[in-house]
C-alpha cells in the first residue's frame, strides 16, 4: 500500500517571521499525523531568505517532540557539508530522544551557493559521497570499523539515499538502501532512475527489497480554481529561484502561470512536471496515475501553500484522496 509523506522547508512567508514559519510547521505535522501520514521530513538549504530549515537536526527534534507517532526525519541532510561523524552523533542523539521515530535522508547537493559552500566547507577538499554514506552507518551502527565512536550504542536510524539522477539510483541499489527521488522539482529521469534501482537492488541487513519515494507537489482544495490559486506560491517561488530572484514564499495570485511569458512557463512546466494543483477528485486520478507510473512504495508532498490553514486542508484532502483509492 502506498503511503503518504510530508517534505517541509519551513518556508518563510512575505510579512512574516521565522517563528511564524517554525509554528506553522508544528501545526502541520500534528495534523498530518492524525491524517495517517508516515513520515515528515525536513530539507537542509542555507543562505536562502525564504528557508527556515537551515539548522535540521533542530527542526526535526522540534517537530519530533510535538508529535508521537509520525516518522521525522531529514529529506535530506547535505552529507558534504558535515563530517560523518557530526551527522551520526546528531542522529545518534535524536534517535534516543525518539527511539524508533528517526530518518536520515542524504544528498550530495550543497543546498546553496558557491560562497555559502565556502563558507560551509572552510575551503575542506571534496570528499567521496559514498564513503562518507559508509561511514555514518559504521558510527551509526556502533561496529568498530571506525577509530573513534559517535553515540555509544548501536542506533537503528535508517539511512535514504537522495537523488534526482542516475548517480543515487545506483549507489542506493549498490548499498541496499531506500531511494528518494527528487522529482518534486527534478522530474527528468525519474522513470528511467527507480528502473535502474530496482534492477540492481543488493539487499542489505537494513532493507531487503527494494523501496522508492517518490516526490510530488500536491495541491488540494475545494475546487480546482481555488487549488490553482494557492499553488501560484509554489510555482513563482520555484520560477523565481531558477531566474535568479530568490526570497520568501509569495503571497499567491490568481491567474499566475497563464500571466507568464512562454518561456518563463517552459521553464516551469519542466521543474514542476510532478505535480497537481485541484479538487480532491483531480487529486486522487492524478495520484492513482504516478502510482500506476512509478509503482512507488511512498508519494513525499512538498506543498508550500502560503495559506497555513490552507496547507493544512490541503494535505488532509491528500489523505482523504489516497483513502478513496484504497477503498475502491
Amino acid at each position: 500500500m502506498t503511503g503518504l509523506s510530508v517534505l517541509d522547508l519551513v518556508m518563510i512567508g512575505e510579512d512574516k517571521s521565522f517563528a511564524e514559519a517554525v509554528d506553522e510547521s508544528r501545526q502541520l505535522a500534528r495534523h498530518v499525523e492524525k491524517h495517517g501520514f508516515r513520515r515528515y521530513w525536513v530539507a537542509e538549504h542555507h543562505d536562502m531568505p525564504g528557508i527556515g530549515s537551515a539548522a535540521t537536526s533542530l527542526i526535526i527534534s522540534e517537530i519530533a517532540s510535538v508529535t508521537s507517532t509520525l516518522r521525522v526525519g531529514s529529506g535530506g541532510i547535505m552529507l558534504p557539508n558535515h563530517s560523518p561523524l557530526v551527522v551520526a552523533e546528531q542522529f545518534g542523539t535524536l534517535d534516543s530522544l525518539y527511539p524508533g521515530r528517526i530518518d536520515l535522508g542524504v544528498g550530495r547537493a550543497p543546498g546553496s551557493g558557491g560562497p555559502t559552500v565556502q563558507a560551509l566547507r572552510r575551503g575542506a577538499p571534496e570528499r567521496d559521497f559514498a564513503q562518507d554514506v559508509v561511514e555514518v552507518m559504521d558510527y551509526l551502527a556502533d561496529n568498530g570499523k571506525r577509530p573513534v565512536r559517535a553515540i555509544p550504542g548501536p542506533h537503528n536510524v535508517p539511512l535514504w539515499i537522495l537523488g534526482s539522477s542516475m548517480y543515487g539510483a545506483g549507489l542506493a541499489a549498490a548499498l541496499g538502501l531506500p531511494y528518494a527521488f527528487a522529482s518534486h522539482f527534478a522530474p527528468r529521469f525519474l522513470h528511467q532512475a527507480i528502473a535502474y534501482y530496482r534492477e540492481n537492488f543488493r539487499p542489505s541487513t537494513q532493507l531487503s527489497e527494494p523501496y522508492v519515494m517518490v516526490g510530488a507537489n500536491i495541491f488540494a482544495a475545494d475546487t480546482n480554481e481555488e487549488a490553482e490559486y494557492l499553488a501560484s506560491s509554489h510555482r513563482k517561488w520555484m520560477l523565481d529561484l531558477h531566474v535568479g530572484r530568490v526570497g520568501e514564499l509569495p503571497k499567491p495570485v490568481d491567474g499566475y502561470v497563464q500571466g507568464l511569458p512562454a518561456n518563463e512557463r517552459d521553464v516551469l512546466n519542466q521543474v514542476m512536471a510532478c505535480t497537481v494543483a485541484g479538487d480532491k477528485a483531480k487529486v486522487g486520478v492524478w495520484i492513482r496515475d504516478i502510482i500506476d507510473q512509478t509503482d512507488a512504495d511512498e508519494l513525499m508532498i512538498d506543498c508550500r501553500i502560503y495559506d497555513p490553514q490552507a496547507r493544512l486542508r490541503s494535505h488532509q484532502y491528500a489523505a482523504e484522496a489516497m483513502e478513496e483509492l484504497l477503498a475502491v
